[in-house]
């Protein structure tokens, strides 16, 4: 298979083995790379109802057909897992180099499953694979530990780390690597953490086969020469995701102080502009990367200095708007501790912010958390991380996230724990951005905004001039109630739209911030396989995954029931109380519409359960019998 390696990885840790076996032509030809390989893989491989913490949980690592290969933002690998956060699926995406060099060492993915029985180094280098004790790396940041491994391994290896939350086995660790780079969301550092795996390094020296090697190198740089050319490719590179703060404080979309509003008055003193000056040293871009949008800085605090890779929106948006710190070298601070520790800076954030309102709330004492805490206070959040990441006292409850967390404290405390089934809230404020909400709901790991941006939707519906309030123009100001009805299409469109990109193993940036045309990924696809496949095939395989996906969960869980799908109560009771959308909010009525719609447009019961004659349209005959009475 050209553009494929040909072969997956297994690699078992109780039996200390580790073997190649060979990739099947009918994963390539269903389920294309990434994303797809994952979903289906843990269909297939992960025993039902384990335990996402025990050693029989399955760790994947997938790249696609288009990772590695020199052509624009050529750099993502996925990670999936039995999610410690939600106990349904679980995926997340990652930047870098780590994918690429596990293709060069000849692998499209890799399987891991069971415990070390000391921590552990897993290395990969060509086609020698061995486990090595983690020593003293055991118990360091996973920064300081990727450093350590590059100058004992050497440069030439790619390396993926976890840091003191994973090896905690908080729920919501990460995987970083390249200084900067994490698979932050759904709790995988976890999962890497419970077997015993301290890191993966990795190195390879083998070509990619590739169907037409000169058309894809006049493609590639047709490609590149293109999206420089493109109006936005001046305007997006310098601040990266940062950039969209402002837009999204305008449009009262900027969540603040634990979600309670939707506006920051101080978003001028964290926003892209502030990274540029007060932070940013220079721009560090992903594997073949054209537009790099991560910024390399040094943030100067009273709490100390650090070197780190950000902040990005969403970080900006969690610590800065949710924890309400004021100045972005705080907040860039604070990125720099949560990547240190191994937390994914929106959960690790979420959680922190839900324990200061308790606290405020009286809910909390300060013996609990061994001091006073308070939103805008550094101090506080660092502590707060700290607890988290080594589970101390407290932070034993606050590693469980913050479903948990305020099951466990009750006294009201669930109406304001942001999340979605166990996954913490990203960077969108959605109680007048109606599809925002339902991409959040419905997302299938959870509260997560990167299968479906349909904000852009909302505000256009609400009558507000998208592209003036993006590139800077206007005022915040009071927005017309957002319609509710008419919101599934264009949020299943973008489910399956943005995810297609994860498949192929490239980054979705170039297409959803520059409008790179998606014939350019039909042309390079085919130029590397030698395969032709039409968009709206691809769309076709993304809609397959989107319904597996589902069903895993289905599986996982024994059954689901709408409820699951529900946002936060905050969201359905409390009005915002400032900013643009001010009196805002959605009822549990126009949530109860959402999902009624949604539902029936993605051919699912009104428990939100795929139906079997929906599943054998999208080619899972075989899933549908598997599940058997859990559907209809």
């Amino acid at each position: 298979m050209k553009g494929y390696c040909g072969q997956m990885l297994r690699v078992d840790l109780d039996g200390i083995a580790a073997y190649p076996i060979p990739l099947s032509e009918e994963l390539a030809q269903d389920y294309i790379g990434g994303r797809g390989f994952v979903a289906r893989l843990l269909w297939e491989e992960l025993p039902p109802d384990v335990d996402a913490l025990s050693p029989q949980n399955l760790m994947i690592i997938a790249t696609g057909p288009l990772s590695g290969h020199l052509l624009p933002a050529s750099g993502k690998t996925h990670f999936g897992c039995k999610s410690p956060a939600t106990g349904g699926y679980a995926d997340s995406n990652m930047g870098g180099h780590f994918g690429p060099q596990l293709k060069y060492a000849g692998y499209d993915a890799m399987m891991i499953s069971g415990r070390a029985d000391q921590p552990s180094i897993l290395v990969i280098d060509g086609p020698t694979v061995e486990l090595q004790p983690a020593g003293d790396h055991w118990g360091s940041g996973a920064l300081s530990c990727e450093k350590a491994l590059k100058d004992e391994l050497g440069e030439d290896f790619e390396i993926i780390t976890i840091g003191p939350a994973g090896e905690n086995l908080v729920r919501f660790a990460c995987i970083s690597h390249d200084f900067g780079r994490q698979a932050g969301r759904t709790g995988v550092g976890a999962v890497m953490g419970s077997k015993n795996l301290k890191a993966i390094a990795v190195r390879g020296d083998k070509s990619l086969p590739v169907h037409d090697l000169p058309g894809l190198f006049a493609a590639s740089k047709k490609m590149y020469q293109h999206i420089k050319e493109k109006p936005g490719f001046l305007g997006w590179t310098p601040e990266g995701t940062a950039g969209i703060t402002d837009f999204c404080n305008r449009v009262g979309a900027f969540p603040t102080r634990n979600f309670s509003t939707s506006y920051a008055g101080h978003y001028k003193d964290i926003n892209g502009a502030a990274v540029v000056e007060k932070v940013r040293l220079h721009d560090k871009g992903c594997c073949c990367c054209p537009t790099p949008c991560g910024k390399y800085g040094h943030a100067r605090t009273n709490l100390g200095s650090a070197h780190v890779e950000g902040p990005e929106y969403e970080t900006i948006a969690l610590f800065g708007g949710v924890c309400v710190l004021e100045n972005i070298e705080e907040v860039a601070y604070a990125n720099y501790l949560c990547d240190e520790l191994g937390l994914d800076t929106i959960s690790a954030a979420v959680v922190a912010a839900w324990a200061i309102e308790c606290f405020e709330k009286g809910l909390l004492t300060k013996e609990q958390l061994g001091r006073r805490v308070s939103f805008g206070d550094l101090e506080s959040i660092k502590d707060l991380l700290e607890l988290m990441a080594h589970r101390q006292g407290l932070g034993d409850r606050l590693a469980e996230g913050v479903k948990s967390a305020s099951r466990w404290l009750g006294q009201g405390s669930e109406d304001f724990a942001i999340h979605v089934k166990g996954l913490e809230w990203t960077g969108y404020e959605s109680r007048n951005a109606p599809g925002m909400m339902l991409s959040y709901m419905t997302a299938d790991i959870g509260a997560h905004h990167n299968r479906s941006w349909a904000l852009g939707n909302d505000v256009a519906g609400a009558t507000v001039d998208v592209h003036s309030l993006i590139s800077g123009g206007g005022e915040a100001k009071a927005l017309g109630k957002s319609p509710v009805g008419g919101q599934s299409e264009a949020v299943i469109n973008l489910q399956h739209l943005r995810p297609a990109f994860d498949l192929l193993g490239v980054c979705r940036l170039q297409f959803m911030e520059l409008g790179i045309e998606v014939e350019h990924y039909e042309e390079l696809f085919e130029l590397v396989t030698g395969r032709k496949l039409s968009w709206q095939e691809l769309l076709q395989a993304s809609q397959r995954v989107w319904h597996l996906t589902r069903a895993i969960s289905l599986r996982e869980l024994g059954g689901i029931e709408r409820e699951w799908d529900y946002p936060p109560a905050r969201f359905m009771t409390e009005p915002v109380p400032s900013g643009p959308n001010q009196g805002h909010l959605i009822t549990k009525a126009e949530v109860d519409q959402l999902l009624d719609e949604y539902y029936a447009a993605r051919g699912w019961d009104q428990r939100g359960r795929p139906t079997r004659e929906t599943l054998e349209a999208h080619g899972l005959a075989d899933v549908a019998e598997e599940l058997g009475g859990l559907i209809s």
